[in-house]
């Protein structure tokens, strides 16, 4: 529970299916199944009041209660399709809490399996961020120093974007681009407003090199398990 009494409730989405990488979310990543990665993260954080995995899967529903996590229910066939937006996953899951319990947590923390190497002080450090400022969200970015190009529709060529003049990079400011890893919202974002992130009033959390390893692809997952481990 945060300092201003507010609930914090970790979400973490772990579907069966997964074309790229077959059964991803229970493939053993040093040790223990991609699945239990965000589960133990989350137990490792005492502002973290309760831990939800929704998935459709039995394999990862019995996972995740071994790790810790509740596992209330089934996520529905219709919500775990490879187009299924994230949004309304989020909201099958809090509707159900409503009805249920009437648990209504005042701060969701998204989770994903194919992001494990997000470490605690990331977790941390954005709880704070709410606990400190008036933010309706707060999401893991990358800062991006290059230097972008775009096609311009009308003449047909390349043109600079960002910078739009050629200077050394200690005259520009950084792009930043959002990784994935992890969301935090207030509750009314996700359920009123229908958005995963409030774009109007956002902080940015900032993401080290090789904390943002995004398993999406065999090369992502081959990549992760190379990565030394600090104890």
């Amino acid at each position: 529970m945060l300092k201003t009494g507010e609930q914090v409730l970790a979400i973490i989405i772990a579907r069966g299916g997964s074309k790229s990488i077959p059964r991803k979310n229970v493939l053993s990543l040093h040790g223990k199944p991609l699945v239990a990665w965000p589960i133990d993260l989350a137990t490792s954080v005492d502002r973290v009041d309760r831990i939800v995995v929704s998935t459709d899967d039995d394999e990862i529903m019995d996972i995740a209660k071994q790790y810790g996590a509740e596992v209330p229910f089934k996520r529905p066939a219709k919500l775990a399709q490879d187009e299924t937006e994230t949004l309304p996953v989020v909201q099958h899951c809090l509707s159900y809490f409503f009805e249920k319990e009437h648990y209504r947590p005042g701060i969701v923390l998204l989770l994903y399996p194919t992001a494990p190497f997000l470490k605690k002080a990331r977790i941390e450090k954005a709880l704070d961020l709410f606990e400190q400022k008036q933010c309706n969200s707060v999401m893991s970015i990358v800062e991006d120093w290059g230097r972008f190009w775009r096609l311009d529709e009308f003449s047909g060529r390349y043109v600079p974007l960002h910078p739009e003049k050629r200077v050394n990079r200690q005259y520009y400011t950084p792009l930043y681009r959002e990784d994935g890893a992890v969301y935090f919202n207030r509750y009314d974002v996700i359920m009123k407003k229908g958005a995963i992130i409030d774009e109007a009033n956002v902080e940015f959390l900032v993401m080290e090199e090789g904390e943002n390893i995004d398993i999406d692809e065999p090369q992502d997952f081959k990549q992760a398990e190379r990565k030394k481990i600090s104890s």
